[in-house]
Formats: structure tokens, sequence, C-alpha cells
């Protein structure tokens, strides 16, 4: 188990986890991974979701595979935080998808997963966003 100040991984992870359980879909708020709450603020975006990816301590990303809405076989490493433990976080996999004018998009890919936070190193956040059906 990672023990970085008692587990500082799973108190930033559970942090996301409340924010987003407390987001309200209809509000807006500012587009940065370091603000610390999921509400109303000065943009007209609306999330209810910060997606994250994790890292191993060799500096990859936690990667997992799914199946996508073609059916074939794909794999992500960005996910949305559904759960948090001591040691480990429940995660939805997400889908990236970038448009033509370079707005990424998430899908909800229905898969979930729970990774052991003995295995993570580092936590990025990505800019929030909203995902469908979560």
């Amino acid at each position: 188990m990672n023990n970085c100040l008692d587990n500082c991984l799973a108190k930033i992870l559970n942090v996301i986890k409340i924010l987003q359980n407390n987001a309200d879909k209809t509000e807006c708020q500012d587009n940065t991974c370091t603000k610390p709450f999921l509400g109303l603020n000065t943009t007209i975006l609306c999330f209810n979701t910060r997606p994250v990816m994790l890292y191993r301590c060799d500096n990859t990303p936690v990667t997992l595979g799914y199946t996508n809405a073609s059916g074939e076989a794909a794999t992500t490493d960005i996910f949305r935080v559904e759960s948090v433990t001591d040691d480990s976080v429940g995660v939805l996999l997400l889908e990236a998808s970038t448009d033509a004018n370079g707005v990424t998009t998430y899908v909800n890919t229905n898969t979930y997963a729970t990774i052991n936070l003995g295995c993570v190193c580092a936590i990025r956040c990505l800019p929030d966003t909203i995902v469908n059906n979560v």
C-alpha cells in the first residue's frame, strides 16, 4: 500500500469523488485542475466529472482495456473516480475523443475497474468535463 502521508493519493481521490457527487450538472465553473470545487463560477461550461490519469512509479500511465461501442477491444488511461478506500480506487473507464477544433470530450464506456493504490505514485487531473449517464 502507498503510505504517502497516510495515503495522500486516496485522500485526493476522495476529494475528487466528493466534488463529483456534489456537482449540480446545471451549475457552471472554471475549467482548471487546481480549483477546489465543482460549482458555480464565471464561465459558461458545465461539468460533472474531473477525469484523472493515474501513474505507476515508473512514470507510465495505468491503462485498462474495455470493449468500445463498435464492439472492438480498446484501451484507455482516463478514468472517473467512483469509489475510494485506503488502498484502492474504483473507476469508470472513459473514452476520449478530440474533434476537428481540438476539443476533447469523454464518453462513459460502462466499464468499471478497481485499481490498487499501492501501484500508483501520481495523479494527473484533466480539465473538468461533462460525462453523460454517470
